[in-house]
């Protein structure tokens, strides 16, 4: 519990990225605090500044944007809402995307790209160095060397404290690391969705944070499963696919992202939600053929 007696993100426990970046283990996920297709403004800006604010103050230490969701938008609204920033507040944020359009993503990873993409995410974010900027994509004409070697030149020069990656492969974790120390990996993964299973599992071996993106699987936590579940704890399916996440392993970090204050307090509760053992196990060993559909 934190001092207003409610629900705290820090009962979830603590990781520590890059051996100096402690933070609470639930985190959240700024995303969704653009306009519809992660375009332009919020319809409701005084709810993303609400939403954002009572984050912080349920104890989520630990945000993750990116200058592509807005674009810029997403960035402008955090430090615009939160500015000056607790002195344990860790902002992830990306770079590696352009934006034509809504629902329009595109690749650019080029060194010139990634530069420009930090600088502005610096003066959007009023930092001088990012806490952990992540590339948010390898670029298929683009050498994957060549984007990491870009941002490890950025830290060096101070402007990243820490390189994350981004929709990785394992090989591809393994070739940044021989360039720059790698503190996080953000991937896709759920209970729904678990195709970077062993991704995790390297994460896990190797001191990796892993920063889960679409942490609640969905629709597809309407498995009779986890459903279940939820109604013998008597929480919801949503709380009960984040509290699988944060039992899967201490290297994971979910990020739930939402615009809503009710649903960030559902999303947190989850921090201090225990899974008995049996449910736990019954979960994770739920058939693959469920776990191999997409949405």
């Amino acid at each position: 519990m934190n001092q207003t007696g409610i629900l705290s993100a820090a009962a979830a426990g603590t990781f520590t990225i890059g051996d100096d970046l402690t933070v609470n283990r639930m985190g959240y996920g700024a995303m969704r605090i653009t306009g519809q297709g992660v375009w332009g403004p919020p319809a409701n800006i005084p709810a993303a500044f609400a939403t954002l604010r009572k984050a912080v103050e349920l104890g989520v230490n630990l945000i993750d944007t990116a200058d592509s969701y807005g674009p810029a938008v997403s960035e402008e609204l955090i430090a615009e809402a939160l500015y000056p920033y607790p002195a344990d507040l860790v902002i992830a944020t990306k770079g590696g995307w352009e934006r034509p359009g809504p629902n329009q993503w595109t690749h650019n990873a080029s060194p010139k790209h990634l530069a420009k993409a930090l600088e502005g995410s610096l003066k959007r974010l009023r930092v001088e160095r990012i806490d952990i900027y992540q590339l948010h994509a390898p670029d298929n004409v683009i050498s994957f060397e060549a984007s990491v070697e870009a941002l490890a030149r950025l830290r060096e020069q101070g402007k990243i404290r820490h390189v994350g990656l981004s929709n990785v492969t394992r090989e591809h974790i393994k070739r940044a690391r021989k360039i720059v120390p790698i503190a996080s990996v953000q991937n896709r993964y759920s209970f729904a969705d678990r195709e970077s299973d062993f991704i995790v599992n390297y994460c896990e071996e190797n001191d990796i944070a892993f920063l889960p993106w679409a942490p609640i699987g969905q629709a597809k936590t309407a498995h009779e499963a986890i459903t279940r579940v939820a109604q013998q704890l008597h929480v919801s399916a949503l709380q009960v696919a984040l509290a699988w996440l944060l039992q899967r392993s201490e290297a994971i970090l979910p990020i739930p992202g939402t615009g809503s204050v009710q649903h960030l307090e559902e999303n947190v509760a989850a921090a201090s939600l225990e899974l008995p053992q049996t449910a736990f196990e019954m979960l994770s060993a739920v058939h693959p053929d469920y776990l191999s559909l997409r949405d």
